[in-house]
């Protein structure tokens, strides 16, 4: 005959159950929460290396000066304005590969960022060791200078993260001084490409002024004449005279015919008289015929008119060259530091206390996922 079940040991079963499921989540808390929070805590405590940050501030500007005159200029004065492209440009060369092969020359940065003390994490080339290019450290270098920009303000913080408070300043201190060379460089190149172009202008207006004055020289020389305008002018001012002067010889024999007829004088007079024509017809000739003043003026005028023009556009090129000079001159940037690198006395990263917690806070949201999703695989399962 069979003995009934004790009632007390019936629920033995389910109750195993749930001491089974809570050791799963004990389980399940030491792998997402405790032993990530405890390598963290080692990790941050004892083996990650201090962080050195040095920083610096500096503004790119280009004085203007307004187009003033009068009083408004005498109280205007210089007025420093933005170059935000170029604030750009600075930027963009402190992050590229030139400025890290520089200052890998000069400063070791390959060494100081493989250093022995630094935790292997952190250390180049990393835990792997495998790939120790220029390529590779210009990825890590990235990771450790910062540059923020103040649309604002047109202020940049520059930001260099070492493991050595002087070596963190000796990077800024030499990043700033690269970038201010690239400043001074651009100002040379924008200085001859804008002088130079004003230079060549100069150089075409003095050749063709050079050009204008030979051929009108050429001209006088091959025609024997200065200038067929004033010498017809004077010409024409001599006929004149010599025409007068007919007129009074001719009225001078009318009167010797009327009043003694034969006057030994008159023979004389008809001579003089004769000679003034003849006198005045070579002299007007000179000036209406084709070889005369007159036909010689039109290449004149279109040759001293070329002379006027060549003049003219070498004065304004001059004028422009000057111009140039000045924009050029006005045009400078300046690389100016609001805040020298200084040199930290304590270092500032990792922090330690937070990243633990980050740890532990994470770690908290993964255990809290995995056992809402534990307690609903058992319902379903049940």
């Amino acid at each position: 005959m069979n003995t009934p079940a004790n009632p007390i040991d019936a629920p033995a079963a389910p109750v195993s159950r749930w001491r089974r499921l809570a050791r799963r989540f004990d389980a399940v808390f030491w792998i997402t929460v405790a032993i990530p929070t405890l390598l963290a805590g080692v990790y941050y405590g004892v083996v990650t290396s201090d962080v050195y940050v040095s920083e610096s501030r500096f503004v790119v500007r280009s004085p203007q000066r307004p187009a003033q005159t009068g009083l408004g200029a005498l109280l205007s004065g210089t007025v420093f304005q933005r170059s935000q492209d170029d604030t750009y440009s600075v930027h963009d060369y402190i992050r590229s590969r030139d400025a890290l092969g520089e200052l890998d020359t000069k400063l070791g940065v390959r060494a100081a960022y493989s250093a022995p003390s630094i935790d292997p994490v952190n250390r180049f080339p990393g835990l792997g060791a495998w790939d120790d290019s220029f390529e590779a450290l210009h990825r890590h270098y990235l990771k450790h200078v910062e540059i923020q920009y103040d649309t604002v303000s047109s202020i940049s913080v520059l930001r260099v993260r070492a493991y050595t408070a002087e070596q963190a300043q000796k990077m800024n201190a030499q990043l700033l001084e690269m970038g201010e060379r690239l400043v001074n460089t651009m100002n040379i190149r924008s200085r001859q490409d804008l002088i130079q172009v004003a230079e060549q202008e100069v150089a075409a207006a003095e050749a063709r002024a050079k050009a204008a004055a030979a051929a009108l020289s050429g001209f006088r020389t091959d025609r024997s004449v200065f200038d067929p305008d004033r010498q017809s002018a004077l010409q024409l001012e001599a006929v004149t005279k010599l025409r007068q002067d007919l007129i009074a010889a001719e009225a001078q024999l009318e009167q010797l015919r009327r009043v003694s007829p034969s006057n030994p004088q008159i023979p004389g007079l008809q001579a003089s008289i004769e000679g003034l024509r003849k006198t005045i017809a070579d002299e007007s000739a000179r000036v209406v015929s084709r070889s005369g003043f007159s036909a010689k003026s039109p290449a004149f005028d279109r040759l001293a008119l070329e002379k006027t023009f060549a003049d003219r556009q070498l004065a304004g090129a001059l004028a422009a060259l000057d111009t140039a000079r000045n924009e050029a001159a006005r045009k400078q940037l300046y690389l100016e530091r609001l805040v020298q690198p200084h040199l930290p006395d304590h270092h500032v990263e990792p922090r330690r206390v937070r990243a633990v917690f980050t740890v532990f806070v994470l770690g908290l949201v993964v255990w809290g996922i995995v056992a809402l999703v534990l307690a609903s695989v058992r319902e379903h399962t049940e």
